[in-house]
């Protein structure tokens, strides 16, 4: 298989039209927040505090037959291109990935992985795992100092860098369920690193916060020309990028294992003293893993099971909330009480009781039962908040992808892909054009210490050879009471990625709002250690913040929390949002 000639005119604009047509359909008003009704009846315009951000009753992308929400336009309009071409929501998942290692470096990636969910038209259902793996060469103390102390050397640099996955589960979902050849679904994504794009000022912004690390590897000279960061309008164009895709869409995956580009990966390793084999590569595979089904007020929820600890984190909150009949106001104490405590304790479970199932028993039964839950929601005093240990520091930060995907058919794809922090290690493979991921980071590399989210796990989660990092990445597919995709959504963020596509399905089921609402809502978030209720800026009013402290919470305010991308069935079609919060766009027809 081979990818049309970028050089080919005829090629360029057979590429180019829909992406063309897109950009014309983008011309035209968009659809009101009218279309919010759905089966269950009209939506809700909540109140938001006076001085939040955002003003209720915003407006959603709208698309009669398919719909792409993702944190790059150029790669939603990617998928989009593929969708009218006949692909379905698989083919389009696959080029919105290849599309983002392109021109959302940051996060979007080949160096890294991630969990697809997967919901066909016909209602099966699936979930893919190509989470990165430790090398074969780590050990469990390889990130400690001379006195036992944690360094940075889990997220900086060539001894971050888990074995990536992104490439081989792409691939396998696209040969399972789609119906495209890999060469048509990378034709996109080669186009764009040939001829480049216009980078713009979010773009410029993320090279700049994370200069100090970046400009110490390969990535440098292309990313930082002369020792400062690409301006924004700037063409950027990255040909060693399009020669590996190329190369990845001619011979398949093996070639990012086996072949030319594992050469240059493995190069990079030894040049900078990473474990990374071709032995660690040749032998990666990605896991196809039953999903997660659980029900929450008559719908139906599939999510990610372990390595990733969303869907049973995200299953535990809803199932404790559930025991109520109803939910309080939204905005008032009392909610954000009960979810932060909801959250707490699913927390505790999360960091002490999930790890790689390879390498421990996960009681993902227990964990993910009502029973269990209305346990856990009992001990929940409506009054006073309860305690779980010292407040410390949480960093934030985008570093992980999030995108939807629905087609015409009523098949859906729920995708998110990961470097970990932004830009991964820094560590850029010369030669081949791409960022690799630091996601060691996320095993324990000091047990019972935080890791660079405040996240504080057990031994299950130490460092060994070949085993898969505990992930928050939270891919949710929700079907309505007839059995139909209702909503598409996950996030990026670290551990608050669990609670952000929490709070989106809440919105919409429980307090009813549009998707335009429910995604720009304020954002709460508490992972049980620190213990302290993180907030937005004026997303909580002063009477609201008074009530939290007098039970006892500790409040910890933050700028934008939480980068979520959403798709849902509205009348008539499918509405899109990408986080308003951040850069993207939602491209449907």
């Amino acid at each position: 298989m081979t990818a049309p000639a970028p050089s080919s005119l005829r090629a360029r604009r057979a590429l180019a039209l829909p992406v063309l047509l897109t950009l014309a359909a983008g011309c035209a008003p968009r659809a009101t927040t009218n279309r919010g009704d759905d089966a269950l009846g009209a939506r809700r315009t909540p109140t938001f505090p006076a001085e939040w951000r955002f003003r209720p009753g915003a407006r959603a992308e709208f698309g009669r037959e398919a719909m792409i929400a993702s944190n790059s336009r150029e790669a939603s309009e990617a998928g989009v291109q593929i969708l009218r071409a006949g692909g379905n929501a698989v083919d389009a998942a696959v080029a919105v990935g290849y599309a983002m290692a392109v021109t959302y470096p940051v996060a979007g990636n080949i160096g890294g992985g991630g969990f697809m969910v997967i919901r066909l038209a016909d209602g099966r259902a699936a979930t893919i795992d190509y989470r990165e793996v430790a090398p074969l060469a780590a050990t469990r103390n390889m990130y400690l100092d001379a006195n036992g102390q944690p360094t940075d050397r889990s997220r900086v640099g060539h001894l971050a860098v888990g074995v990536p996955g992104a490439v081989m589960g792409m691939s396998e979902a696209l040969a399972k369920f789609g119906t495209k050849s890999l060469a048509e679904v990378m034709a996109p994504a080669i186009r764009l690193a040939d001829e480049g794009f216009v980078i713009d000022s979010a773009f410029w912004r993320g090279l700049r916060s994370d200069s100090a690390k970046n400009v110490k590897y390969g990535g440098a000279a292309l990313f930082y020309p002369g020792g400062a960061p690409l301006r924004p309008g700037t063409r950027l164009v990255q040909k060693d990028l399009a020669a590996t895709l190329r190369r990845i869409a001619q011979r398949g995956p093996r070639e990012f294992y086996e072949g030319q580009t594992a050469d240059l990966l493995v190069a990079e390793m030894q040049r900078g003293g990473g474990l990374i084999t071709k032995q660690d590569l040749a032998q990666y595979k990605a896991i196809w893993r039953e999903p997660l089904r659980t029900t929450y007020r008559g719908h139906t929820v599939l999510g990610m099971p372990p390595v990733s600890s969303g869907g049973t984190t995200s299953f535990a909150i809803l199932h404790m909330l559930e025991t109520r009949d109803t939910l309080p106001t939204f905005g008032s104490a009392a909610y954000a009480h009960l979810f932060a405590e909801a959250e707490r304790r699913a927390f505790i479970d999360r960091n002490t009781k999930l790890c790689d199932p390879a390498f421990c028993t996960v009681p993902v039964a227990e964990l993910t039962s009502k029973d269990y839950a209305r346990k856990l929601a009992a001990t929940i005093d409506p009054q006073h908040a309860s305690r779980t240990g010292a407040l410390m520091q949480a960093p934030t930060g985008l570093h992980t992808t999030h995108y939807s995907v629905v087609d015409r058919q009523g098949n859906a794809v729920s995708t998110t892909t990961t470097l970990n922090l932004g830009y991964g290690s820094g560590v850029y493979v010369t030669g081949a054009g791409f960022f690799l991921n630091d996601e060691m980071d996320d095993l324990a590399a000091a047990p019972g210490k935080p890791n660079a989210f405040g996240l504080i796990e057990g031994e299950q989660n130490a460092v060994q050879p070949g085993k898969r990092p505990l992930s928050s990445m939270t891919p949710t597919i929700v079907l309505d009471p007839r059995g139909q995709v209702l909503l598409v959504a996950g996030a990026a963020g670290g551990p608050t990625i669990i609670s952000g596509t929490t709070q989106v399905i809440l919105n919409v089921i429980d307090h009813r709002m549009t998707l335009a609402d429910a995604m720009r809502a304020p954002r709460l978030h508490h992972q049980a250690r620190p213990d302290s209720i993180a907030y937005e800026r004026n997303g909580l009013t002063p009477a609201a913040l008074d009530s939290l402290k007098a039970m006892g919470h500790g409040l910890e305010q933050r700028g934008s929390m939480v980068n979520v991308n959403a798709v849902m069935r509205v009348r008539g079609g499918w509405e899109g949002v990408s986080e308003p919060r951040s850069v993207g766009a939602a491209v449907g027809y």
